[in-house]
């Protein structure tokens, strides 16, 4: 094991109470890295950094918004990637050295249904296990989209849609992770999850992200897409996520 993540392991930690609904649920969500009184100021850069994105970082679907690489997006979302609660469960779910795999913006518009229930990672994959993590800049709350989860399927080694007649259909034992803007859901990528449907008359507003392990193939190239003044100023955790 690289001596970083040891240490990290050894440094960073994750309470009791969410650890254990981690273990057993597959999800839990808990405080972010942004203060209640900032909360605003978070929402604004948000817009901003989307507002500005062009070209292949925008990709404009049927019900969703994403820009992709936040950490290049301004020190507003530095704290993110590196909140040591996130990076303890980062180091719980995949237990070995891991890197940053994606951080997105995402909007989920209104009148969007809900999505399929779905795994972010196979099981086989060089990228399991992963772990997620949705910061709420708006809050999640049931109509307008907070993502659905049923607890206890990432102990289970049968996909969604090779279990299910229909993956979109409301599930008898889902639970939705709701909670105020600011607030962290942190999941293991292989519980079953997806948004649900969007019924409210505004956007709603999160960022998005995964760790996956070392080996594994990252989805964007941090390092191929390194900003001189963001290079500057990161720490040496932020480093060795970033697989700089």
């Amino acid at each position: 094991m690289d001596d970083w993540f040891s240490a990290l392991a050894v440094g960073t930690d994750l309470p009791s109470d969410a650890a254990q609904a981690l273990d057993e649920c597959g999800f839990v969500v808990v405080p972010g890295p942004v203060p209640a009184r900032q909360v605003d100021w978070l929402a604004l850069a948000y817009d901003a950094a989307v507002t500005d994105a062009v070209g292949e970082d925008v990709r404009t679907g049927r019900t969703t918004t994403r820009v992709t690489d936040f950490v290049n997006r301004g020190a507003t979302f530095d704290g993110l990637y590196i909140f040591p609660p996130l990076l303890a469960a980062a180091c719980r779910v995949i237990s070995r050295p891991f890197k940053l795999s994606a951080l997105h913006a995402r909007t989920l518009r209104p009148g969007a249904g809900a999505q399929e229930l779905h795994v972010d990672v196979p099981r086989h994959s060089a990228d399991w296990p992963l772990l997620g993590f949705i910061l709420m800049v708006d809050a999640f709350r049931p109509n307008n989209g907070a993502t659905r989860f049923v607890p206890g399927t990432h102990l289970w080694s049968t996909a969604p849609e090779e279990a299910l007649i229909d993956a979109q259909a409301t599930h008898a034992d889902e639970v939705l992770a709701c909670g105020p803007a600011g607030s962290l859901l942190i999941f293991n990528g292989s519980a079953w999850h997806g948004h649900t449907a969007n019924v409210s008359p505004n956007p709603r507003r999160s960022l998005q992200g995964a760790f996956i392990p070392c080996e594994g193939s990252a989805a964007t190239d941090f390092a191929a897409r390194m900003h001189p003044e963001t290079r500057a100023r990161l720490g040496s955790v932020a480093r060795h996520v970033l697989a700089l």
